[in-house]
């Protein structure tokens, strides 16, 4: 899996997870889904991505996008 793959599977993962907590738990975490779709937005156009950093510092290959 490329670096590229990982950040949308990660971001991915955590819409839903945040949908679910939503339904189950609390209408608030939908802020986590605000959040996660403005890092996204961000990255886009900064190329700045904490997760991208996270994944290569645990040694995910890099892709086209994430170096």
């Amino acid at each position: 899996m490329t670096l590229d793959r990982a950040v949308l599977a990660f971001a991915g993962f955590m819409v839903l997870l945040s949908l679910a907590l939503t339904y189950f738990v609390h209408p608030a975490w939908m802020l986590l889904t605000a959040f996660v779709g403005l890092n996204l937005l961000q990255s886009a156009f900064t190329g700045f991505c904490p997760a991208a950093m996270a994944f290569k510092r645990l040694g995910v290959k890099a892709g086209a996008a994430f170096g």
